[in-house]
């Protein structure tokens, strides 16, 4: 998690990521700077992966992440900084 990451920084992450798993098909995402930049079109469109973008407005439509990042909030910050 981070402040601010460009589309690039992403997709840099993303690869790393797919050096250890298996990308999935789609990405379920919402319409935030990083996800919408043409790196991640590009990268997408590389990959074969199809992004899937949540409705405007309508984060209930993302409940994995959103549950996620509520608890990420709630935690202590020892906890979600692993400091």
């Amino acid at each position: 998690m981070d402040t601010s990451i460009s589309g690039r920084r992403l997709a840099r992450f993303l690869d790393d990521i797919a050096q250890q798993r298996t990308l999935p098909v789609s990405i379920v995402c919402d319409n935030g700077p990083e996800l919408t930049s043409k790196a991640i079109f590009f990268w997408a469109r590389e990959r074969k992966a199809a992004l899937a973008f949540i409705q405007t407005g309508k984060t209930t439509q993302n409940v994995f992440t959103e549950s996620f990042n509520g608890k990420f909030r709630d935690a202590p910050a020892s906890i979600s900084t692993g400091f």
